[in-house]
């Protein structure tokens, strides 16, 4: 299976006045294999430079071993690694124009933020090794610290103090490890941002490593969602989430509503539903197959609720599900989120924001609304738990 990237095909660009100091990283049937256990299968991949670019999936599914790879910390059983036109693959780590930000930091405690920015400059005796320390800290908006120790910093400083380090010596890739898991949601939804802004003004080609699907929407141009060793599904944030073309992605990217459903007829560019006694349509565009047996979804949040008898909120080109119960109720404060039984189609999950007073108790009926645009379709023998995270 071939995944491959390309800058026409998902978009994004280069800060204005960037350094063109990223590079195109590409992947060439990568294999990984320890002992019997097969870690990545067949991997192709292309980054184009000044991208950021996320691998996200649950543990064990291949991310990280790809990335350590990237590194030079693993070399790959089969395939090939290229950093611009210069195949690494046999290369050792410090040979490779690459700098990686761990979760853990690195820093050295007995250094100042200065010296341990400076660190590696200063081994390769680079001339202005402190001015370009200077510069990177002044990017983390950090130079007014220099002079303190890792120990006098919060978590969220010294992360930075970890990016200037690696954006310093101006590598061609670099490579995020779980950066942001080490802190506490507030500081890590406000380093999402300036990361973002950070990458856009070096120019560098950031490669992101992560299992939090709302830290890698937030941050890359483009995601490709890895599971057992392999690529699900490559393309831009908004793309993935409205368009899911597996179950898996369907699933590990937030919730979806996933339904057994069988193509009755088309009309123009729609696919006639029926599911259990209840009917709906499918825009042809968003199926993955367009006859017999299909796996319909829908997200929670593209769903209305209202009592029965109720206006919904269209007629043409609407879908109305009559018959359901709430059999469970939890108030997230953005929205409400409820648990609908609907005879004949099981259970759905319907994300109601909180823009009024009412709020459905358990055991009350309602009719269920969604706009049919919404609908997407999978294979018909997709395994609709797929990529569901157990707790």
């Amino acid at each position: 299976m071939t995944n491959t990237v390309n800058a026409a095909d998902t978009g994004g660009a280069t800060g204005a006045g960037a350094p063109a100091g990223g590079a195109d990283l590409r992947l060439e049937s990568i294999t990984k294999r320890f002992g019997d256990y097969l870690a990545v299968d067949d991997l192709d991949l292309r980054v184009p430079a000044g991208r950021f670019f996320a691998l996200l999936g649950p543990s064990g599914c291949g991310k990280t071993t790809t990335l350590r790879m990237i590194a030079g910390l693993e070399h790959p059983t089969r395939g090939r690694i290229l950093i611009g036109d210069e195949d690494v693959t046999a290369t050792r780590a410090h040979q490779r124009n690459v700098n990686t930000v761990f979760q853990n930091y690195a820093l050295f405690p007995h250094l100042s933020i200065l010296e341990n920015v400076a660190f590696g400059l200063r081994r390769r005796r680079v001339a202005d090794a402190e001015a370009r320390a200077r510069e990177a800290l002044a990017l983390v908006e950090l130079d007014h610290l220099s002079a303190r120790r890792p120990a006098q910093l919060s978590g969220g400083q010294q992360q930075r103090v970890a990016l200037a380090r690696a954006v310093v010596n101006r590598p061609h890739v670099l490579l995020l490890d779980e950066p942001l898991g080490a802190l506490d949601m507030k500081l890590r939804r406000q380093m999402q941002t300036e990361l973002k802004t950070i990458q856009h003004e070096v120019g560098l080609t950031f490669i992101h490593v992560t299992h939090d699907q709302e830290e890698a929407m937030t941050m890359a141009d483009t995601v490709a969602v890895m599971n057992a060793g392999r690529i699900e599904q490559i393309g831009p944030p908004e793309e993935l989430y409205d368009l899911p073309r597996t179950a898996f992605v369907a699933n590990f990217l937030g919730k979806s509503n996933l339904f057994t459903a069988q193509v009755s007829g088309s009309t123009g560019d729609w696919l006639e539903l029926g599911f259990g006694p209840h009917l709906t349509r499918l825009p042809a565009a968003r199926a993955v197959q367009s006859n017999g047996q299909v796996i319909a979804g829908i997200r929670p949040e593209k769903i209305v609720a209202v009592r029965p008898g109720e206006p919904g909120p269209g007629e043409h080109g609407w879908t109305k599900v009559s018959g359901g119960r709430v059999l469970s109720t939890s108030y997230t404060g953005v929205s409400t989120e409820y648990t609908v039984d609907v005879p004949g189609a099981g259970e759905f999950e319907v994300f109601s924001q909180n823009l009024r007073s009412e709020v459905f108790a358990e055991g009350a009926e309602v009719d269920l609304w969604w706009d049919e645009r919404n609908v997407f379709g999978l294979p018909g023998d997709s395994d609709t738990e797929a990529g569901v995270e157990e707790v």
